[in-house]
C-alpha cells in the first residue's frame, strides 16, 4: 500500500478505537476522503484481521468489535508508556501475573518505535517489599476471572473458603465487588448463610461450578465500596469510620502534627499548641498512636481514651522496671 494509504488506515483504526460507533459520513469527513474510500479502507483493515461490523442504511456506520484473535493494536505515545509502566508494576498487584506481565512487556517493547523504547528503558520500576514483611499469598488469576465474572453476571457464587485457622468450608454468597487492599484481592459479598456483608480473601477462595441463580443487587451500606472496605479493616461494621475516636490537645505546632496525623483532624490553637481528633481500631491503639508525637498531652475525651492512657502508663512502667508489678486487665 502507498504510504498515504497506510497512514490513512492507521488514522481510521485510531478513530474506530476511540468510540464505539462511527457514522460512515462522519468518518469520511474526519479523514477528508469520500465514503467510498472509507468502505475500501474498512475492507483492508478486515483483511488484516480487524473485526469491523457495518450497519447499512442512511444512518449506517462502523464499529470495531471483539474477535476470536487479537489483531495488531494501535497505541499513541502516552498509552504505550502507561502500558509499559503498568506491566512493570504488575508484581505488586497480588494477582499472580508477574511472568505473563514480563512477557507482555517484552512483546510491547519489541514493536515500539525507538523513541518510545528509549523512554521505557530509562524508566525502570522495581517493587520492593518491606524488610521482614511476610510474603503475601498470590491470588490465582483464574480465580479472579471467575469471581469477576460472577460479579458481572450477578450470579450466586458457591465456593470453598479456607479460613485463617480452619479447614475449607462451603459458602454461598452474592458477589458484589472485587477489590484490592494492601496488595491483596478481596471479594465483597452478601453472605447468604450468615445474612450479612463479608469480605473474603481471594487467595483463600476455591470457586465451585456451576454458579447459582441470578440475584437482584443489594445496596452496599453507605453506597461506597472504598469507604465500606476501609471501615471493615478499621474494625467498624459500618462506613462511618474508626470504632474508637478521641480528641486531645498536644504541645506541638499544628504543622508538625498534620504531617503524621493520617486521616485525623488537626486544629491550630497557637504557635506551639494544637487540637487533634484521631481514630483507631482500639482505645490502647489510639493512645499509643497519639503517644508517638512525643509531646505533653491533654485528653479532651472520651473517658475510654483517658483509661487507655492510664493502662499504657502502667504497662510502660512495668517494662521500665523489668516487668515487675501486678498486671491489670486491658480497658
Amino acid at each position: 500500500m502507498p504510504p498515504k494509504t497506510s497512514a490513512r488506515l492507521l488514522s481510521l483504526l485510531s478513530l474506530l478505537q476511540a468510540r464505539r460507533d462511527w457514522p460512515g459520513q462522519l468518518l469520511a469527513e474526519r479523514l477528508e476522503v469520500s465514503p467510498r474510500t472509507v468502505r475500501r479502507d474498512v475492507d483492508r483493515l478486515r483483511e488484516l484481521g480487524y473485526p469491523i461490523a457495518a450497519a447499512k442504511g442512511p444512518d449506517g456506520g462502523y464499529r470495531l468489535d471483539a474477535g476470536t484473535d487479537l489483531p495488531p493494536l494501535l497505541f499513541d505515545d502516552d498509552q504505550a508508556v502507561a502500558l509499559a509502566v503498568a506491566l512493570q508494576t504488575a508484581a505488586g498487584t497480588g494477582a499472580g501475573i508477574e511472568e505473563a506481565a514480563a512477557r507482555a512487556l517484552n512483546t510491547v517493547r519489541q514493536v515500539m518505535p525507538a523513541r518510545l523504547r528509549h523512554r521505557i528503558d530509562a524508566l525502570r520500576v522495581t517493587a520492593v517489599e518491606r524488610a521482614g514483611a511476610p510474603a503475601r499469598p498470590q491470588a490465582d488469576p483464574q480465580v479472579l476471572m471467575a469471581l469477576s465474572g460472577a460479579v458481572r453476571a450477578r450470579e450466586v457464587l458457591r465456593f470453598d473458603y479456607a479460613g485463617a485457622a480452619a479447614d475449607a468450608a462451603a459458602r454461598r454468597a452474592e458477589p458484589h465487588h472485587l477489590v484490592t487492599w494492601g496488595g491483596r484481592w478481596y471479594l465483597v459479598a452478601w453472605d447468604l448463610d450468615r445474612a450479612d456483608w463479608r469480605t473474603f480473601r481471594a487467595d483463600r477462595i476455591t470457586p465451585r461450578t456451576p454458579t447459582g441463580p441470578r440475584f437482584p443487587p443489594r445496596e452496599l451500606p453507605g453506597g461506597d465500596v472504598a469507604a465500606f472496605v476501609a471501615a471493615r479493616f478499621r474494625g467498624s461494621q459500618g462506613p462511618e469510620g474508626w470504632p474508637c475516636r478521641g480528641e486531645v490537645i498536644l504541645d506541638l505546632p499544628a504543622a508538625a502534627v498534620s504531617r503524621y496525623a493520617g486521616d485525623g483532624v488537626v486544629e491550630e490553637l497557637g504557635p506551639d499548641r494544637c487540637r487533634l481528633v484521631l481514630g483507631a481500631w482500639s482505645w490502647p491503639g489510639l493512645a499509643a498512636t497519639i503517644g508517638k508525637f512525643d509531646a505533653d498531652i491533654e485528653v479532651v475525651g472520651p473517658p475510654e481514651l483517658t483509661r487507655a492512657f492510664a493502662h499504657l502508663a502502667r504497662r510502660y512502667a512495668r517494662a521500665a522496671t523489668g516487668g515487675q508489678g501486678q498486671r491489670r486487665p486491658t480497658p
